[in-house]
Parts: structure tokens; sequence; C-alpha cells
């Protein structure tokens, strides 16, 4: 990967992953303002035509703000709407093959749920990796949490930069931090917030002190 974006900044990052909804383009917008450093459009019950479509408008709101926008799942479909990358489930397609096939700049991610599977994941060329999620969570029905053990488990073991899923709060920030994450995976506190600008920004302020407590 040579996109320039640095996956592990001392100071964390919060990634959003969003499904399709009607006010897509502007509530992508909303969470970058309250400090949301990069996108992932996550749809598992749309037709490729609405994906793309859906994500050439984040793709559109990404680059003004010069945010990375990643396109769950589908390689093809990252490769037709010019994604800054792909990020791929254990039962997707290898990230060899979206190695071959993206551009050489692709950010690309990989879901990890297990010590074995992270240290499958360590041997694969994913910019990056997902831990989690921590807590069971309606984001990923039927699968349960790994529990905070893991994430510390990643934080000793894991050779690349990882983003924890599970649970991601204000509330939650703090424990998160003190295990070992420093990049947060969000989809429900901020797909169901009211206020996303505001909301994002709670969370920035959340990771910024827990991360200055651990300086």
């Amino acid at each position: 990967m040579s996109s320039g974006f640095d996956l592990a900044p001392g100071g964390g990052l919060i990634y959003l992953c969003t499904p399709i909804r009607p006010d897509l383009a502007g509530f992508v917008a909303s969470c970058i303002k309250g400090g949301v450093n990069i996108v992932q459009l996550r749809e598992k019950n749309a037709e490729a035509k609405e994906v793309i479509e859906a994500a050439k408008a984040v793709k559109r709101v990404c680059s003004d703000f010069a945010v990375p926008f990643i396109l769950n799942d589908r390689i093809d479909l990252a490769l037709e709407v010019e994604a800054d990358g792909c990020h791929l489930g254990q039962d997707d397609a290898p990230i060899s093959l979206a190695r071959r096939i993206l551009p050489k700049s692709s950010i690309l991610g990989l879901s990890t749920h297990s010590p074995v599977e992270l240290e499958k994941g360590n041997q694969t060329d994913a910019d990056y990796l997902s831990v989690g999620p921590i807590v069971a969570t309606p984001t990923k029905p039927g699968r349960p949490g790994t529990t905070i053990e893991y994430l510390q488990y990643a934080k000793k073991y894991s050779t690349k930069p990882f983003f924890v899923t599970g649970g991601v709060s204000p509330e939650s920030i703090e424990n998160l931090v003190f295990a070992g994450a420093r990049g947060f995976v969000v989809v429900r506190y901020l797909t169901e917030s009211a206020d996303p600008e505001a909301s994002a920004k709670s969370l920035r302020r959340s990771i910024d002190d827990a991360i200055a407590k651990q300086s």
C-alpha cells in the first residue's frame, strides 16, 4: 500500500462503517466533520447497481475531505468506483487476489475474530486487520463477542495496524485504549445518532482524553 495514509497514528483513528441510507452523503459528511478519519460502505443486502451508486456518492464526499473510502467485500465494485481500498472478511476473496486486481495504492483490510485468524492475517498482504467484535453486536448477528482479551492479544501479536470492532462508544473507549486499541470501527453509535457530527466529536474527545491518560 502506497496511498500515504497513516493507518497507525499515535492519536488514534475513527473508522466509520455504514450501510446504504437515504441521507448517505450528508450523513458521511457530518461524521467526517465530527472527526471520522476513514469511511467504509458495508451493504450486504443490495444489488450491485445500488451499491455502485451509493459508493460513488460516498467516494465524492470522502474525496472532498481527503478521507479514504473503503468498500466492503466486493473487489470488482471497488475497482469500478475507484475506491481507495477494499475490506474483506474471512469468507470473501483472498487478500492476494484483491492485491492483484486493485491498484497498488489500494488500502486492503481483513476481518479477524480469533488468534488463529490474526496470525494468518499477519502473513497476508493486508494493510490492516480488524479485531473483534469485542462484544456481540447486531452488526454481526450470530457472532459472539471475542472479549477484551482478544484485543489484548492483538496488541501483543499483530504485526499490522488494527482496528477494534464491537460496541465502540465514548463509554467504552477508555477500556479499549487501555487494552491497546488506537483504531476504532464505529457503526451504531454514529448510524443511529440523531446528530452524527456531535456524536463523532464526542467520540473524538473520548479517544483523545483516553490516549492522553496513557501518555
